[in-house]
C-alpha cells in the first residue's frame, strides 16, 4: 500500500514509521516518566520549630491575619489559618480570619500538581534558621546595613563609610554566610552578593542587566523605572501594625523618579523586582544571549546540542530559540508550585520585617512583648545602632509601603524562579562562553561605560547567570529588606532541582539524540541526556 493510500486515521495518509502508533507511544512514555518520578524519593520536611516553640507565634508567618498587637497574631484568628493549611479545603481557606482587606498571596498554589517533573513534595529544602540562632540574628544584622545603603551606588560602596562599617561588622560575625576574600573578610565589593561560581568576579550586577538587547524588531535599552532616593517606609508601631494587619497606610506611597535609570543600586533593583514579571529578568536574559555578539549575533549553544555543526537543519520547535523561550516559563512555573509548597504548607518562616518588630519591642520595654529572644549579635550589633541613629526607630526600613508580599519567607519565589531559568538557560547556552563587551553602570544610572576593570575578561555565561539570580533574589530580599539571605540561597537550589527534574523529562520527549552538559551552582557538572 501506498503512502497515499487512506487510512482509519480520519482519511489521513497511513503513517510512516516516523508517525506510527504515536498515540500508544505517547501513553507509553508518558506512563513511563510518571513511573519514574513517582518512585524517586519522597522526603521527610521538616521546619525549624518556631511554630511549635513560641506559643504566641512571634517566629511564624502570620502577616494579614488579624493581629492583637505588635509581634503578635490573634490566636483564634490564626486556628482559622492553620486549618486551612491542614485541610486544604478551599472553602477553608476564605473562612481565614483576616486583619484588613489585604488577602493572602496564593496558598493554594502550593497544593497544585506539576505535571512537567516531580511532584513539589518530593523536593526538599533545610530547615530555616530559627527565631533564636545566631544565624537569624546574622542575618538580620546584615538586613540592617542593607537598608543604610539602599541608596549607594554599587560602584561606590568601596568609598561609603557605612559600607565599610558593614563589611567591617558582617567579618567577625562567625556565621556570615555571604563570600570573604582569602583573608577570610568581607570586604565592600562583597557586600550582598552571593558565593556561586563567577559571582564575586568584575562588577556587582550581571551582564545580563544591563546589556542592552532587542525582542526581534523592537529595541530594549535596560532603563528601568525606580523610585526616588532617602524614602522608607514600615518605621513607627502605627503603620507598622496597620501593615501587620492588611490595612492601608494613608500618606504612605511610592514616589518614582522622573526618567528610567540602569539599574545601580538597591533600590532600584528592589523597584525592578517589585513588580517585575516574575520571569522577566530571565528572559531578558536569553535575549541578551541572543544579540550578544558582534553584529547581534548569539551566543554559542551548549555543546552537547545536536545541531551544533549540522549542515542540513537546525533547532526550531525542539532545541531551538522558540523551545527556550518556552521551557523558560514551563520552568518558572512548576519552580513555583514547588516554592509554594514550601512556604505554606512545611516552613511558615515569618518576614524580616517581623524581625526588626523584636527587636523594637527589645529596645522598647512598654511597647509590648513576644516570647522569642534574638540573640545579643543582632540586639547590640552597629548596623542596629546606626539604623537608630538614622532613622530614630528600631524597625527594618522597608523599601515598600506594604513592606513584604503577605506570603511566607522561605524559601523565596523570586530565587526559587531565578535558579529554574538560570538552569535551562545553562542547558541551551555554551556556560563557559565569556561575555564580549562588559558594561557598568554610572554611580547615576543615567549611563553605561565599558567594563575594564578586574575580571573583565573572565565573566563566562555561567558566572552572570549565577549572579543575577542573586542580583534579582536579593533585591527583592536584602535590598528590599523583605527575605532573608538564607531563603535566596535555598530557593535557586530548590528552583535548580525543578529545572533539572524537569529537563530529564523533558529530554526523552524529543527525537533528536543527545547528551548535553551544565554546571550545577555549587560547581559540579550535570548531564541531561536520552542516549
Amino acid at each position: 500500500m501506498s503512502t497515499a493510500q487512506a487510512s482509519p486515521f480520519h482519511g489521513d495518509p497511513m503513517p510512516t514509521p516516523a508517525t506510527r502508533n504515536r498515540i500508544q507511544r505517547s501513553l507509553a512514555l508518558r506512563m513511563e516518566l510518571a513511573n519514574s518520578d513517582a518512585f524517586a524519593a519522597d522526603p521527610e520536611q521538616i521546619d525549624n520549630g518556631d511554630e511549635a516553640r513560641y506559643p504566641d507565634k512571634c517566629g511564624t508567618y502570620t502577616k494579614g491575619i488579624e493581629q492583637d498587637a505588635i509581634g503578635r497574631v490573634d490566636l483564634a484568628a490564626y486556628q482559622t489559618f492553620r486549618a486551612a493549611l491542614d485541610s486544604g479545603n478551599p472553602a477553608d481557606f476564605d473562612s481565614i480570619i483576616l486583619g484588613g482587606p489585604r488577602t493572602l498571596n496564593g496558598p493554594q498554589g502550593g497544593l497544585a500538581f506539576p505535571m512537567e517533573c516531580l511532584d513539589s513534595s518530593q523536593f526538599v529544602v533545610p530547615p530555616a534558621p530559627a527565631l533564636a540562632s545566631e544565624v537569624y540574628a546574622t542575618e538580620l544584622v546584615e538586613l540592617y546595613w542593607a537598608s543604610l545603603l539602599r541608596d549607594v551606588a554599587f560602584s561606590d560602596y568601596g568609598s561609603s563609610s557605612v559600607a565599610v562599617m558593614a563589611a567591617n561588622e558582617l567579618s567577625t560575625l562567625p556565621v556570615y554566610a555571604g563570600p570573604r576574600n582569602s583573608s577570610n573578610q568581607v570586604t565592600t565589593d562583597l557586600l550582598f552578593r552571593g558565593g556561586f561560581p563567577g559571582e564575586t568576579v568584575g562588577p556587582y550586577l550581571s551582564q545580563f542587566l544591563v546589556q542592552d538587547t532587542s525582542m526581534g524588531a523592537l529595541p530594549i535599552t535596560q532603563k528601568y523605572i525606580t523610585n526616588i532616593p532617602g524614602v522608607d517606609f514600615m518605621l513607627d508601631p502605627t503603620n507598622f501594625q496597620l501593615v501587620q494587619n492588611g490595612q492601608p497606610t494613608p500618606g504612605q506611597s511610592l514616589t518614582p523618579v522622573a526618567s528610567p535609570l540602569y539599574l545601580h543600586d538597591g533600590r532600584g533593583l528592589a523597584a525592578f523586582t517589585h513588580i517585575d514579571v516574575l520571569f522577566q529578568a530571565y528572559f531578558t536574559a536569553y535575549l541578551v544571549l541572543n544579540t550578544i555578539n558582534t553584529g547581534n549575533s548569539p551566543a554559542p549553544l551548549n555543546p552537547g546540542n545536536p545541531y551544533n555543526g549540522d549542515k542540513t537543519q537546525n533547532g526550531f520547535a525542539t532545541l531551538g530559540q522558540p523551545d527556550i523561550a518556552a521551557t523558560l516559563a514551563t520552568a518558572a512555573s512548576a519552580a513555583l508550585k514547588a516554592v509554594w509548597y514550601q512556604k505554606w504548607f512545611v516552613h511558615l518562616r515569618h518576614r524580616p520585617e517581623s524581625g526588626g518588630a523584636i527587636v523594637y519591642l527589645t529596645n522598647t520595654p512598654s511597647a509590648g512583648s513576644v516570647e522569642g529572644k534574638l540573640s545579643p549579635t543582632v540586639l547590640k550589633s552597629q548596623a542596629v545602632k546606626t539604623s537608630f541613629a538614622t532613622n530614630s526607630s528600631y524597625f527594618l526600613s522597608q523599601a515598600f509601603p506594604e513592606g513584604s508580599p503577605t506570603h511566607p519567607a522561605y524559601p523565596t519565589g523570586h530565587g526559587a524562579v531565578a535558579g529554574a531559568c538560570i538552569t535551562i538557560l545553562k542547558f541551551f547556552f555554551d556556560g563557559g562562553f565569556v561575555m564580549p563587551t562588559p558594561v557598568v553602570p554610572s554611580s547615576d544610572g543615567k549611563s553605561t561605560t565599558p567594563y575594564t576593570g578586574p575580571g573583565a575578561g573572565s565573566l563566562t555565561v555561567n558566572g552572570e547567570l549565577n549572579k543575577i539570580a542573586h542580583n534579582i533574589s536579593f533585591g527583592h530580599g536584602i535590598l528590599a529588606g523583605i527575605h532573608w539571605r538564607s531563603d535566596t540561597d535555598t530557593s535557586i537550589q530548590l528552583g535548580e532541582a525543578v529545572a533539572l527534574s524537569l529537563l530529564r523529562d523533558l529530554a526523552k520527549t524529543y527525537n533528536e539524540k543527545f547528551s548535553v552538559q551544565l554546571q550545577k551552582v555549587d560547581g559540579t557538572t550535570v548531564t541531561i541526556s536520552n542516549e
